[in-house]
């Protein structure tokens, strides 16, 4: 090494980095440092230059950074021993943080080689090669497996597997059960995916014995068994001919009964309870996101918890797991509050006094919705979790109560709900000739009426309108006596002059002031209440300082309000007040989203790239308003559209016109002349506004480069995502765009599971939106780049 050094120029990087080297073998520790210093000036320039450019052309300059600094290390190393331990955990916690590159892994290995050999560091040498083996594909199948130690031998028969040589991994995974790895052999060995299921269960059991700590082998041994409680329940449906609900398998059981001999219940019994057993211990010993295994926990609660025996499995389940692994399916708790299923409702209730008493923030926002539903049994069973909160959060529960009620309040304005009313009334009325449909629409209007008003700006509507509204309730009355035609008449005749009055209002309701619409709310300051969606049980707790008085109203269909509410903490939180809209479903797609992120940080590939889905926070505050996290520097496509053709002096509508003029009865065409006549717009319009968009919002080349590549990668793991969840309506007003980040965001999610395929009017046949537009603001490969 001495002789190959002379010949390197001492000016160079390299020529310092190596004699630093040299130096550290001699144990010339001086010199060394001297070295390390020469080597560390001489990237100075180079790294200052290239962080002002980038962080990706830096990269390579900051590996030699931190290599510098783990040649310093190594001194350390060798002459504090009792700080060796201590560096070797900072040297693995560094390695998770660098790129994945096999290149940049080596030299780093490499350095940290001068003090530790790589049989020492079985940690890191089980990392690399599995890092080593998914990237190369193995070609030989009869090549001798490592032997460098068991860790790294059990990595490369994992790596066979996953390959589709599981023949192979088997045969060789048969003579290689060292005592130590006899649990992780046992849940791997299946030599076909054709073994039957009862072996390969038994496998999974011996290894769940062996290693009573090891997440995976509960995990698998869980799930095995979940599996085929879901197998025989299907098979129990076919043969009977019409799908059978749990509940009504539950029933024939009669809970303590136990099932006929060899039928598929039978069956279903035998895998239900061990299911349970193993993924309570796999949530137990779960290290990350543990919402997969407790989603299944919560199917297999739902529909065979009535079964004594599944139900206490549950009871002794429930105390080997903490509270907090509850707060990420609170909304499949509450949905299922009132259930029918004695054994599971009386369970339910319990675990979420349970929450209540240690996560009362988590819990409050959700229960209140409930406890305003319309069902009878599902607001009794809120309301007893609700009393039992009362007695060790009682200002929390009242001030949930009140700041959700006001919200609601000023989310719909009496001006909205008589408008909308009114519309619904009119077209059961006069559409449907529905005469009940219409006064079940009109009669809790005119009762919110009668209770009078509470605020300025219900007192204003009630002076406006309030007697013609009250003479056309009795105009009501009177049809509903006589049964005269006449009198309905008379009362829509006030209806309709309402109507128009309020249509004419509404468009002028531009901002709202607290003081006018909710006094209450105004007045609510330095409150116990988490500011909503904040809530982490591991960070302190964002409080309720003030709600700012003045709500911007957007000009929209739904007139949603900009809100925000000021917290504990001095931040400002932004919000979208909704109104006339149920925002529980969009709750359950963000936990949908939130487990898929978690999937794609999982691997390897999709974490580089950075696959995952922004999300929002979503609060329900009753079934028809709620709340929406704002989501900053965003804009929809509209917008972003609407005011890139304005600049220009282009028609918005540009490519409608376009079919109008060629076929002003287009709605009469048939299916092929409607084709020509859309190719026909296609023809004459560029449809690259995006594309451009993209471009001339980019500081730089480079940063363009960036938002347009994540642009692409987000709208694909958004077009699958969309085609599992069958997701419609994504018009461009529900497409968003981040201006820093370039990656499309998705919001409005009420036509979920195809419901906008079988839509009567206007039914969508896509899996997921793809235009032109979109695909133009690709790279010049379209579909078949990132996307792909």
């Amino acid at each position: 090494m001495e002789e190959y050094m002379c010949l390197i120029p001492r000016t160079t990087y390299d020529g310092a980095f190596y004699r630093a080297v040299f130096a550290l073998h001699s144990e010339n520790y001086q010199l060394a440092q001297q070295c390390i210093d020469k080597a560390r000036d001489i990237l100075d320039t180079e790294l200052t230059a290239m962080v002002g450019e980038s962080y990706n052309r830096a990269y390579g300059a900051m590996v030699n950074v931190q290599m510098l600094s783990e040649l310093e290390e190594v001194i350390q190393y060798k002459l504090m021993p009792d700080r060796r331990e201590a560096i070797k955990n900072m040297w693995w916690d560094r390695l998770q943080g660098c790129q994945r590159l096999v290149e940049d892994w080596q030299r780093i290995i490499q350095v940290r080689s001068l003090v530790v050999a790589p049989l020492e560091d079985k940690k890191n040498m089980a990392e690399i090669q599995q890092f080593m083996f998914s990237l190369c594909p193995i070609e030989h199948t009869d090549q001798p497996v490592p032997t460098v130690s068991p860790e790294v031998t059990f990595t490369y028969m994992k790596h066979m597997w996953r390959n589709n040589q599981k023949n192979e991994a088997y045969n060789k995974l048969q003579y290689f059960v060292e005592h130590s790895l006899q649990t992780k052999a046992l849940q791997l060995i299946s030599p076909e995916d054709s073994q039957p299921r009862q072996e390969l269960n038994k496998l999974l059991a011996r290894a769940t014995e062996h290693d009573k700590d090891w997440y995976k082998a509960w995990h698998a041994w869980a799930l095995m068994n979940y599996e085929a409680v879901l197998f025989y329940k299907q098979m129990n449906q076919s043969e009977e001919g019409t799908p059978q609900t749990p509940a009504e398998i539950g029933a024939t059981s009669k809970f303590e009964l136990s099932p006929r001999p060899e039928s598929n219940t039978a069956k279903m019994h035998k895998y239900c309870v061990p299911s349970v057993q193993g993924f309570f211990r796999s949530i137990a010993l779960s290290q990350q996101n543990s919402l997969q295994d407790t989603l299944r926990l919560l199917t297999l609660w739902f529909d065979y918890g009535q079964w004594m025996e599944v139900y206490e499995a549950l009871v002794e389940g429930l105390k080997t797991i903490q509270i907090d692994n509850w707060l990420q399916v609170i909304p499949q708790l509450i949905a299922r509050i009132d259930t029918p299923r004695n054994l599971v409702g009386r369970l339910i209730s319990q675990l979420l006094i349970d929450v209540g008493k240690a996560h009362p923030q988590a819990l409050i926002y959700p229960l209140t919705v409930a406890s305003k539903s319309n069902v009878t049994a599902r607001q009794v069973s809120a309301n007893k979790v609700l009393k039992s909160m009362r007695e060790h959060s009682n200002t929390l529960v009242q001030q949930a109560m009140l700041v959700s009620e006001e919200l609601i309040r000023v989310a719909i304005l009496w001006h909205e709900l008589w408008h909308e009313g009114l519309e619904e009334a009119s077209r059961l009325y006069f559409g449907e000739r529905d005469v009940k449909g219409m006064f079940n629409t009109l009669e809790p209007l005119h009762a919110m009426m009668e209770r009078g008003p509470q605020t300025l700006k219900e007192t204003s509507f009630n002076q406006a309108y309030g007697r013609d509204l009250m003479e056309a309730q009795d105009w009501c009355k009177k049809y509903q006596r006589s049964g005269n035609v006449k009198d309905l008449t008379q009362a829509w005749d006030l209806y309709y002059h309402v109507f128009r009055r309020i249509s004419k209002q509404l468009p002028q309701l531009t901002s709202l002031e607290l003081q006018y619409v909710s006094p209450k709310l105004l007045r609510c300051q330095d409150l116990e209440l988490a500011v909503p969606g904040t809530y982490d049980p591991n960070q302190p707790i964002v409080k309720i300082r003030k709600v700012q008085s003045s709500l911007q109203v957007i000009t929209s269909k739904q007139r949603p309000r900009k809100l925000s509410i000021f917290g504990s903490n001095g931040q400002e939180y932004m919000f979208l007040l909704k109104g006339h809209e149920d925002l529980r479903q969009d709750e359950r797609v963000m936990q949908l989203f939130g487990l898929v992120n978690s999937l794609l940080l999982q691997n390897t590939e999709t974490f580089r790239r950075n696959l995952t889905i922004q999300r929002f926070s979503v609060i329900p505050l009753s079934t028809n308003s709620g709340l929406i996290g704002w989501v900053p520097h965003c804009d929809t496509l509209h917008s972003l559209i609407r005011d890139y053709r304005e600049k220009k002096k282009i028609l918005l509508n540009i490519e409608h016109r376009l079919m109008l003029r060629m076929a002003p009865d287009y709605d009469h065409l048939t299916l092929m002349q409607k084709v020509e006549v859309f190719e026909h717009a296609l023809e004459h319009t560029q449809g690259d506004d995006l594309a451009k968009i993209l471009w001339y919002k980019s500081p730089s080349s480079e940063v363009w480069f960036d938002r347009r590549t994540n642009y692409t990668r987000s709208l694909a793991v958004m077009s699958m995502v969309g085609y599992v969840l069958g997701l419609g309506d994504r018009h461009p007003s529900n497409l968003m765009l981040d201006r820093m980040s370039g990656k499309i965001i998705h919001i409005d999610f009420g036509d979920c599971f195809e419901v906008a395929m079988v839509r009567e009017k206007f039914p969508e046949k896509i899996p997921f939106r793809l235009t032109r537009m979109l695909i133009s603001a690709m790279e010049v490969t379209g579909i078949d780049g990132n996307y792909r």
